[in-house]
């Protein structure tokens, strides 16, 4: 459990391990990343229920994300501009990667923030209210998932920080686990069109991870925060396509609501 808490207390705001810090339990925490993102979910879908009392669905969208980010802290969002200020910089492997430590952001992070946030508040609005709960699930659990595929596949491209402590303790075992939960959670709340957006995601984040990897050497935690980031706004325009071509797909044994 203690695993649990920290992966909870890294991914999120809340709180319930006051313990002392313990390296591996850190490090082999990736394993409950899904199920934290299904938290996550949960969370949102609640928050949208009682949205929906008080406002009309525009402004739940932005409320929706405003709460995302409360629940989170912004830390992935640090990250996906840290990202977009390094990688799109056109500079060196080396300044790239000074760029991306630096705490201020820059042109490109605030380009990448903005389009991302819109791209979220736009499908948040037009998702059909039959599968945005199974929508949100999707996002919220597969992205947290994206990230212990990074770490159990790609390098670490840094000596130190929080990211060499999962470099160092995630590994297959961590992986198998981590996919088993979100595969149970992807069948149950989306059923075949669950799996068939998951292996687009995974093909997109692995291509684009094997690029950074070819610039960088490996990954680092900001590279993390954005394939997070990302893979949350990939499943939510892939359900469109997805629901508009084949929606007796989504057909799942589980609905919350």
């Amino acid at each position: 459990m203690k695993s649990f808490f920290f992966a909870l207390q890294h991914l999120s705001r809340i709180r319930l391990y006051k313990g002392e810090f313990d390296e591996i339990a850190f490090g082999k925490s990736s394993v409950f990343f899904p199920v934290v993102g299904l938290v996550l979910g949960i969370c949102v879908l609640l928050a949208r229920q009682v949205f929906l009392l008080l406002f009309p669905v525009p402004v739940v969208s932005a409320l929706l994300i405003a709460t995302m980010v409360a629940l989170t802290g912004g830390i992935h969002l640090d990250g996906f501009m840290d990202t977009f200020d390094g990688m799109f910089s056109g500079r060196s492997r080396e300044r790239k990667m000074e760029i991306m430590r630096d705490s201020r952001v820059g042109a490109f992070g605030v380009l990448g923030l903005v389009c991302l946030l819109l791209l979220k508040y736009s499908a948040f609005t037009a998702l059909p209210v039959e599968i945005i709960t199974c929508s949100i699930i999707l996002a919220t659990v597969l992205s947290r998932w994206t990230m212990v595929y990074l770490i159990a596949f790609f390098p670490y491209a840094r000596k130190e920080g929080l990211g060499t402590l999962y470099s160092l303790h995630t590994g297959k075992r961590e992986f198998v686990l981590a996919t088993l939960g979100a595969a149970l959670i992807t069948i149950l709340t989306a059923g075949l069109a669950g799996l068939i957006i998951w292996f687009t995601l995974t093909v997109v984040v692995h291509l684009v991870a094997y690029k950074i990897k070819a610039e960088l050497g490996g990954l680092t935690g900001d590279i993390y925060g954005a394939t997070c980031e990302g893979s949350e706004l990939i499943v939510y325009l892939a359900v469109f396509p997805a629901y508009n071509i084949l929606p007796q797909l989504f057909s799942a044994p589980v609905r919350f609501w």
